[in-house]
């Protein structure tokens, strides 16, 4: 290789040693900004254009001609225009969406009950309400024994058992059952034999009878503890037992509604003395008045003749009897009506009233006893309720057949 050839240059190869002089020169040779002097010159001639137009603009425009006072220590020369580019304000970035994990880092992860906030999450007053836990909906209650609730207090606002069994698609009416037809029967034969021996002897079953009734009428209608209620409607069945004993069967009728009249005058009175509001007053005096009048109404057994009471009562009981059997509804209640009238013929022919009329006597007292006890199914109740309304209802009931049709009999 001749000693002529060209190498390219290497800046990474070692250089010879150089006088400083030379050095400075050597690094004098590249001037990034001499390049821009000129460029600089000439931005400083346009610059001076720009100041005498600026100059101009300021001598004719609207400001100039009204006098304003220029600030102290401004001069109109030193006016600058910029030339270049400027930002547009019209132009509006597009944000790119957040990633998955900003995004799920975003909010705060539910809280369940039972569980404590996490460590990120904000404690205090502005912490997030506690989520519920999902409650599985509740068992279907068994339309029997087990389908009884504890009694409910007057003013609770709790979801009754009759509004559950009809969100559940279940019947909220619910017969008494064997048990209470069973008591029934009793409780009507031993009015049957308190009628053969005569009007003092049917006052033991008869007060018995009037009782149950006002305190069976009180809990149907959700009222409990009511004693207050049950004892004013109770003492208005004994004041009209009192005054039939009194005046006779001859004057039943005017005996029977006297002692209502006063009996609701006395309800009137006592629910204006109470302290309790308005709605629960009324509510009160109206099934306090109706107790009572059923009490009242439950005399009538004491009013009519001894015969018509017999027949009447085995009616009943022949009647509730074979409606607590398990039988289609429509059959079942058939073959009540049919075994109240054929035990009204039957216990006919043992007194002295007619064997037709006695039928019709027993089938109208059976009529009157299924809707009583249809009442004392009405609204999911409980079995204190079917121990009281669905053992009395039916008996009382049934005492106006008994006094009207047996007046006519007789």
């Amino acid at each position: 290789m001749s000693s002529d050839q060209q190498y390219p240059y290497d800046p990474y190869a070692p250089q010879p040693p150089q006088p400083p002089q030379q050095q400075y020169q050597a690094y004098d040779a590249y001037d990034p900004y001499a390049q821009n002097q000129g460029q600089y010159s000439q931005g400083q001639g346009q610059y001076g254009q720009d100041q005498g137009q600026y100059a101009e603009g300021q001598a004719q425009g609207p400001y100039a001609q009204q006098g304003y006072p220029q600030q102290p220590g401004h001069h109109q020369d030193a006016a600058q225009t910029w030339e270049g580019e400027t930002w547009d304000t019209t132009y509006q970035p597009v944000v790119p969406p957040l990633p998955a994990a900003a995004e799920e880092t975003a909010y705060l992860p539910p809280v369940t009950a039972g569980h404590p906030l996490p460590p990120e999450a904000p404690a205090g007053p502005y912490a997030p309400a506690p989520h519920p836990a999902p409650q599985a909906p509740p068992a279907p209650q068994a339309p029997a024994a087990e389908g009884y609730s504890a009694p409910t207090m007057g003013g609770n606002t709790r979801v009754t058992d009759a509004q559950r069994a009809r969100a559940e698609g279940r019947s909220p009416i619910i017969a008494p059952g064997i048990q209470p037809a069973a008591l029934t029967a009793v409780l009507a034969l031993l009015l049957a034999a308190g009628a053969a021996v005569g009007p003092f002897g049917l006052v033991v079953p008869l007060v018995l009878l009037q009782a149950v009734t006002a305190a069976g009428w009180f809990r149907l209608n959700g009222m409990w503890p009511a004693r207050q209620g049950i004892a004013l409607a109770f003492a208005g069945g004994l004041t009209a037992d009192a005054v039939l004993l009194s005046v006779g069967r001859e004057n039943a009728p005017l005996a029977l509604l006297g002692t209502l009249g006063v009996w609701v005058l006395i309800t009137l009175v006592l629910q204006l003395r109470s302290h309790a509001g308005a709605d629960e007053r009324m509510y009160g005096l109206m099934a306090t008045v109706a107790s009572a009048a059923l009490a009242v109404i439950a005399a009538g057994h004491l009013a009519a003749a001894d015969d018509a009471v017999v027949v009447g009562a085995i009616a009943v009981a022949a009647a509730v009897v074979v409606r607590a059997l398990p039988l289609p509804g429509a059959v079942s209640v058939a073959a009540a009506l049919l075994a109240a009238g054929f035990m009204g013929f039957v216990a006919g022919g043992m007194t002295d009233l007619p064997t037709a009329g006695s039928g019709l006597l027993g089938l109208a007292a059976g009529v009157l006893a299924l809707v009583g006890l249809r009442v004392a199914s009405y609204d999911y109740p409980s079995r204190f309720v079917h121990f009281t309304a669905g053992v009395a209802l039916p008996l009382t009931a049934a005492a106006p057949a008994v006094y009207l049709i047996g007046r006519v009999l007789v």
